[in-house]
């Protein structure tokens, strides 16, 4: 059995390394998709709607808003403490590829039921690109 919440927050950030655009100052409407899947309990749950929001909406929250930042990134780093800006310095680039797996290493992190067998995460960018990862328990 499966089930599924979706998730919304927006957040900025660079790629440094890129040749095109995205080298730039810049930010998105992300929007991410968690999968949960396990064996139902007594009452035929996986896990409850509101308990879900629970694990992962602090997650979110530490990103809404903010701008994700990779902590060899000086000059953005300078930047943003120097206009007291929100930020998530992180050690990988912030391709939606390295937020996917950040987002599932954060959840994986909390206290999840025994019944859950695997968590996939789905992390779109834009309206049209995404990027997907599971991990089993």
């Amino acid at each position: 059995m499966k089930i599924a919440k979706e998730y919304n927050w927006e957040m900025g950030h660079r790629l440094p390394f890129h040749q095109g655009k995205c080298k730039n100052l810049h930010g998105h409407s992300y929007k991410c998709m968690v999968e949960i899947s396990g064996e139902p309990d007594a009452n035929g749950m996986i896990l409850d709607y509101y308990d879900m929001k629970t694990i992962i909406q602090p997650v979110i929250d530490e990103l809404d808003h903010a701008f994700m930042v990779y902590q060899d990134d000086k000059e953005v780093l300078e930047f943003l403490d120097k206009i007291n800006s929100r930020k998530v310095v992180v050690d990988f680039q912030s391709t939606a590829e390295n937020i996917c797996l950040y987002l599932l290493k954060k959840i994986k992190e909390t206290d999840l039921p025994e019944n859950i067998k695997s968590v996939k995460v789905k992390v779109l960018e834009t309206e049209n690109t995404y990027a997907e990862e599971e991990i089993s328990f």
